[in-house]
């Protein structure tokens, strides 16, 4: 078993004794997201393929979030940040702007890349380096602005 799917079992089982009702409920559509990836696997998944499905449910949030707040529904809202909040305590502490372009220089330097046709060779290490851990969006961009430059 996962280290953080062992994670989520165990706060579970603490959010179903506090009663901390919205915790539980968050706490289990993640522990399904990752038995849905198993059973689609069937095998049992890497800490790294957690990561992802952590990483992508944070994403999903985070675009709800924009989408009902540009509706007005602050209702829909406070649930969608308090789900968010609860997913990020699983995900790594997020890289500031200037550690990712630290990040992207020393990637760039290592692959020898010059021109914006590497790109990709440079997103492929960047992505490996920094799953989880940076917007990929954020990342591209940089990469974008440091080859193009």
């Amino acid at each position: 078993m996962s280290t953080i799917k062992a994670q989520l079992t165990a706060d579970m089982k603490t959010a179903m004794k506090s009663g901390d009702k919205s915790g539980l409920t968050t706490i289990r559509m993640l522990i399904a997201a990752i038995k849905q990836k198993e059973i689609d696997d069937r095998r049992e998944i890497t800490d790294d393929e957690a990561m992802a499905i952590l990483t992508k449910q944070a994403k999903q949030r985070r675009e709800s979030i924009a989408q009902y707040d540009s509706a007005d529904r602050d209702d829909l809202k406070a649930v969608e940040e308090a789900e968010l909040e609860i997913i990020e305590t699983y995900l790594p502490q997020p890289l500031s702007p200037e550690e990712i372009q630290a990040v992207v220089a020393e990637i760039i330097e290592s692959e020898q890349a010059t021109d914006l046709s590497q790109m990709g060779a440079v997103m492929k290490v960047a992505r490996e380096r920094l799953n989880g851990r940076a917007d990929m969006a954020a990342v591209s961009q940089a990469v974008r602005g440091r080859l193009s430059a």
